[in-house]
């Protein structure tokens, strides 16, 4: 498995583990286990759902703005957004765009694979923006005298990769401790052993993936016939299909997977092909911790939650996805807070195919701590009593 050792890495804040897991929250839910067997299999079905959703051609259209979305309590997606924007006291406007757009760019903005600049170093990449926004105080903490560009530049980022350190260390010693699956794992293994909701039905197995109509059902004689949504799984009766992305197109710049009804033990995620599922365990999602870490020690160094002006926004251009033709039309990513931004990060795993939620929550809680931690210490050489 890549970086077995990280668990033992010495932290910044971190404390030492011999045991190589410096923060613990438990395991994550196992296939089997009487308390967490069927939590296991629901996570499954939540990442084919969002798989479902890697299309505009549904025409589904949502509210992306901090308006509707955003303000999560940690570790959750409860959150309903913000009533208004503090910077100018006035409410987010809506931001309606095709929901199989916005999952799509989503997944690619946040992936930070190969030429990237990582997915730490995409907080960098946004601290430099934050940073560089015009009328910007350099106040450390968010008050006190303004300092200069290189002190605010030098502190900003020992602390910042400080916290993302510690969270690479504190991610990848749970990876290695639980060693536990992917989706792709999950997914196709689930499937492969048929369906676990009607034990009188065709294709039972209690280890089987749970049967969800119109989104994972059994290919039968009666649904694959001709003109029927089974069609062209006719030679797999008593499989089970899941409508799903279709997976990568012949060609990325003219065509797109869409979504339709495939084998469940072909699925793929939503990934370039020359960049599959990460080479170790899912739990817990280096996306989410390293995100979460960054967030707490933008908002403390910079002594407010929200962005320069209550909201940060990125645009993708129509045709200008990678993994496969799209968007359709223009898409603005928008946060109202680091938080935001951080949560974003990691839901984009699950429409990417690559986590689950409590690869995703539990990284944010870790996240949360490593940062603030990271924080209290950065301070201490900052004032000399480190």
């Amino acid at each position: 498995m890549l970086g077995p050792h990280w668990g033992h890495v010495k932290g910044f804040a971190l404390p030492a583990s011999d045991a190589g897991t410096p923060i613990d929250p438990g395991p994550p839910p196992r296939l089997g286990d009487p308390e967490t067997g069927q939590v296991f299999k629901d996570s499954a079905v939540d990442v084919i759902r969002l798989s479902s959703y890697l299309s505009a051609e549904d025409g589904e259209r949502i509210d992306i703005a901090p308006g509707a979305l955003g303000n999560n309590p940690l570790g959750t997606n409860a959150g309903d957004g913000y009533n208004v924007n503090p910077a100018t006291g006035e409410p987010y406007e809506p931001e309606r765009v095709l929901r199989g757009d916005f999952a799509r760019v989503m997944a690619e903005f946040w992936a930070d694979g190969p030429e990237s600049e990582t997915p730490p170093g995409h907080w960098n990449t946004i601290a430099n923006g934050v940073s560089d926004t015009p009328g910007m105080e350099f106040r450390i903490g968010g008050e006190g005298p303004e300092v200069d560009r290189l002190e605010w530049d030098v502190k900003l980022y020992f602390a910042l990769n400080g916290a993302v350190h510690d969270a690479a260390a504190a991610a990848w010693g749970l990876k290695g401790h639980y060693d536990s699956a992917r989706p792709i794992s999950m997914i196709r293994y689930l499937g492969g052993k048929g369906q676990s909701s009607d034990p009188g039905g065709p294709s039972y197995d209690p280890d089987g993936l749970p049967l969800d109509p119109g989104l994972i059902e059994v290919v039968t004689e009666a649904s694959s016939a001709p003109g029927d949504r089974h069609e062209h799984l006719a030679d797999h009766a008593g499989s089970i299909a899941i409508k799903a992305w279709a997976g990568n197109p012949v060609d990325p710049l003219t065509e797109s997977g869409g979504v339709d009804w495939i084998l469940a033990v072909d699925w793929v995620p939503y990934q370039r092909p020359t960049f599959v599922t990460p080479a170790f365990a899912g739990y817990v999602s280096g996306h989410s911790t390293f995100s979460r870490a960054a967030a707490e020690v933008m908002a403390s160094f910079t002594g407010s939650d929200y962005f320069p002006g209550g909201l940060m926004e990125f645009t993708f251009p129509a045709g200008e996805l990678l993994f496969e033709k799209g968007p359709t039309e223009d898409i603005t990513l928008q946060w109202a807070t680091y938080y935001d931004a951080s949560d974003q990060a990691g839901i984009s795993r699950l429409f990417g195919g690559i986590h689950i939620s409590a690869d995703d929550f539990e990284g944010r809680r870790i996240g949360s701590r490593c940062g603030k931690d990271a924080w209290d210490l950065a301070q201490h050489y900052f004032d000399g009593t480190a």
